[in-house]
Parts: C-alpha cells; structure tokens; sequence
C-alpha cells in the first residue's frame, strides 16, 4: 500500500436533525440546506482544511451502511483511485477486521467501503467520485 490515506470526513448519526443543525451553527458551523426528501434525514458542512462533516438520521444511516448498529456514524478516509479502496478492504478484512459493507460503486460516484476498527467503530474508505459512476440517489 504506497498510496496515502487523508482523513475527509466525519459523519455523525443524529437522532433529532434540527435540533443538531441548530447546534452546530449555533457553534459556528456552516451547515447548508438539504432537498427533499433529505431535509430531514441529510445535512452537510464543509470544514477548514477540507474535512467534510454530515449529519445524518439513523434512518438513512442504516440505507448507505447496511451494517450500522448504532453510534457516532462513520469516520472517512479517502485513497486516490477506486482500486486502492478495494486494497484497502482487503488489506484490513484479511487481518481481521470486521466487514460492514464491502467495496461498492456508490450512488454519489466513489467506490466505498466500511470496515470496523478494534472497538468497532464504523471506518470507511471511498474514493474521488467519478460523475460517470453516479446512479440514482437512494431515498432515506
């Protein structure tokens, strides 16, 4: 594995959405506006140095990781290309680290996948997205 891992996002599982929106700008975040059907159950912030944080609902958590069993949501890595997530995976799955969600294409564009790490906190791994890999976004 010579390709570096960047940490890119944090994704918090929320159980009241505006009650959270509310906190974190209230704490200076600037949190911009979800379409429906996602008002509810999506939010987003782009952080200095680049971080991206998401609020999410539980309900559409448990849609994009079928794994989640609860808990803070996902920590984010990104890899240059969609093989390295595959690497990754393997990498980590091999040695014994618990599976969530194996690579996938996403609907977003990025290939991702979801490994736990030793206190099975939900990690993942997705790639630059690619606007010729995009689908159908999923419903919440």
């Amino acid at each position: 594995m010579t390709e570096p891992v960047k940490l890119t996002k944090l994704n918090i599982v929320v159980s009241d959405m505006a009650a959270s929106v509310a906190f974190y700008r209230l704490l200076g975040v600037e949190i911009g506006e979800s379409a429906e059907p996602y008002t509810g159950h999506h939010r987003s912030a782009t952080m200095a140095g680049g971080i991206d944080l998401d609020l999410d609902s539980s309900q559409f958590a448990s849609k994009w990781d079928p794994g989640w069993r609860g808990g803070l949501g996902v920590i984010g890595f990104e890899v240059d290309s969609r093989e390295a997530v595959d690497e990754r995976f393997a990498t980590l799955t091999a040695a014994g680290y618990r599976a969530q969600l194996a690579p996938i294409d996403a609907f977003w564009g990025a290939r991702y996948a979801i490994v736990e790490d030793p206190d099975g906190n939900p990690v993942s791994i997705t790639s630059l997205p690619d606007d010729a890999m995009r689908s159908a976004p999923i419903e919440p």
